[in-house]
């Protein structure tokens, strides 16, 4: 049986001043959240931007865009240009442990929400701020995921050979910036138990893109040769992409000689085992598109789920090509519990997206639906 501790989550008796809109700010605060810190999310007299993001809906009529990124939370409408409400913002901030925001550089400023002055009234509080560029030459810079995943070099390698770059299909970026934030956050937070003392966070999206191209990036950095577009291919390993059976895709993804031996004992056929080609990677690499057309010949005589089925017991990694229903099936199908339910019993019920992260003895505490607007009240009695 859990404690109360364990049942009030691991950042029970932490206050997030969450001033952040969209994506990448509710996605950090909504983790925090879920594992017990009490967020009050400050939004403006008209909401989110989010709450307007529709369709679709969800069971209680609300975006499915904002309920994805906003659980757990209280909601304080505030309007920062009226001197009452930015009062009462400043309050927010004092008594706050984490104060989270993602306005452009120098708008926390205007209302005396900013870094220096919430540190001069609450020393101890540990302040994140996320841009899209920072704050030197590319403050005046919108951070919308679709263009950093532009200037940031992502689009250049995604999407086929020969046609135009393309982006990810989700706000990628957005969400590996509020993993970030998470991060910084916490470190924060655990410097502060030893001095007493908060400090700042900055994360921003740029950078953070960066960070996360990993291969990409480095051997960019090493050559100093930009990576061209593979489509689905890997540029170092191979035969690891995207294949056509007999009625729908899959994928295989081949890392290590062991593993293409068993692809070649499962595919059988002429012209793959002991084709000195492909003996090793490098020159499956160096001859990947003979290599593909052997491959493709023998997937297309099968369904792509015989040929799942088929490779998966001879330890070859491969799956099928999932839509998100299916993915979230597949997912359950393994006892990975992706999705949460809220509400369940009490109305109208909420199916989210899980926490990914899962502590053995303090996991996750999911608590409230996203929050309606203004549902912890008025500026004096949000407490």
């Amino acid at each position: 049986m859990l404690s109360d501790r364990e049942r009030d989550g691991v950042l029970s008796g932490v206050r997030v001043a969450d001033f952040s809109r969209v994506l990448a700010g509710p996605y950090a605060t909504m983790m925090l959240a879920d594992f017990g810190a009490d967020v009050i999310k400050v939004e403006p007299p008209g909401g989110d931007d989010t709450r307007a993001w529709t369709p679709p809906v969800d069971a209680r009529g609300q975006s499915t865009y904002f309920s994805g990124v906003n659980r757990g939370k209280r909601s304080l409408v505030l309007d920062l240009t009226r001197d009452e409400d930015a009062a009462a913002a400043r309050r927010l901030a004092r008594e706050a442990d984490i104060v989270v925001e993602n306005f452009r550089p120098g708008v926390m400023a205007r209302f005396g929400l900013d870094f220096d002055s919430v540190r001069a009234e609450n020393p101890s509080a540990i302040f994140c701020s996320i841009t899209g560029f920072g704050g030197g030459g590319g403050a005046a810079l919108p951070g919308y995921d679709l263009l950093v995943q532009a200037v940031g070099g992502l689009m250049s390698i995604t999407g086929p050979v020969d046609g135009e770059p393309s982006k990810v299909g989700v706000a990628l970026v957005d969400v590996l910036t509020g993993l970030n934030a998470v991060t910084g956050i916490l470190l924060a937070l655990r410097e502060r138990e030893r001095s007493g003392t908060g400090q700042r966070v900055e994360v921003d999206l740029m950078t953070s893109l960066l960070s996360a191209l990993a291969n990409q990036a480095s051997s960019t950095l090493a050559t100093g040769r930009a990576p061209a577009r593979l489509g689905n291919a890997h540029p170092s390993i191979a035969p690891y992409e995207l294949f056509d059976a007999s009625d729908r895709p899959l994928v295989i993804a081949v890392g290590n000689d062991r593993q293409f031996a068993a692809l070649v004992g499962v595919l059988g056929g002429p012209g793959l085992a002991g084709d000195p080609r492909f003996s090793t990677n490098q020159l499956r690499v160096h001859n990947r598109e003979a290599l593909r057309a052997l491959i493709a010949a023998r997937l297309g005589e099968r369904a792509a789920s015989e040929w799942v089925e088929l490779l998966t017991s001879a330890r070859v990694p491969a799956g099928l090509v999932n839509d998100v229903a299916e993915a979230f099936a597949f997912a359950e199908g393994l006892g990975l519990e992706p999705v949460v339910e809220l509400g369940a019993g009490a109305g109208e019920s909420v199916r989210l997206t899980a926490n990914p992260i899962h502590l053995s003895r303090t996991p996750a505490v999911y608590g409230q639906q996203p929050p309606d607007l203004g549902s912890a009240g008025t500026s004096v009695d949000w407490r």
